[in-house]
């Protein structure tokens, strides 16, 4: 899907994170012949999109925009308030349309090490995916993994110009 955002990026500029997600979603249910839901009810909310088999929810992600380390934090509060002790697994698709993409990415693992619920390393996967160990919200025993996953939304010019970083503001 990057890819195809960064190729394309005139087709992805104006898009909202529901409008993101339906990309994805797509792109779930032709791998996993339909069983990918969006904004379904799982744990305490409705989460972004749900992956079931066999009863059973094997993957669990939610989709925010970057506005600066508090904004990563509290989408990895929802996550986890999305989460179930079975669940094991989940994601965070996190869309920037930050001038300076690098700048972003950079901070994405030091605000993950940073949470609460945070097991402590985080691994980097690739250059925008990041692994973490989360303590679940209802058990602190209870482990899941959530991959982060950074991607560089194009956007509009006037979008572009007023996200654009500017001396003595968080790169946020």
């Amino acid at each position: 899907m990057v890819r195809v955002m960064e190729q394309s990026p005139e087709a992805f500029s104006s898009l909202g994170e529901q409008d993101l997600r339906t990309h994805f979603l797509v792109q779930l249910n032709g791998q996993f012949e339909g069983r990918a839901s969006g904004e379904t009810f799982h744990g305490s909310g409705r989460t972004d999109i749900l992956l079931q088999e066999r009863d059973r929810s094997v993957f669990i992600a939610e989709c925010k925009f970057w506005d600066g380390p508090a904004s990563l934090t509290a989408a990895i509060d929802q996550l986890l308030d999305y989460a179930t002790w079975r669940d094991a697994k989940a994601a965070l698709l996190l869309f920037s349309r930050n001038a300076d993409f690098s700048a972003v990415v950079q901070q994405v693992p030091e605000t993950i090490k940073a949470h609460s619920r945070s097991r402590g390393a985080v691994t980097t996967l690739g250059e925008t995916v990041f692994r973490s160990q989360l303590k679940q919200r209802d058990d602190s025993v209870r482990e899941i993994t959530v991959t982060t996953l950074v991607y560089n939304v194009p956007a509009d010019r006037k979008t572009s110009d007023r996200l654009r970083p500017r001396i003595g503001r968080d790169v946020g």
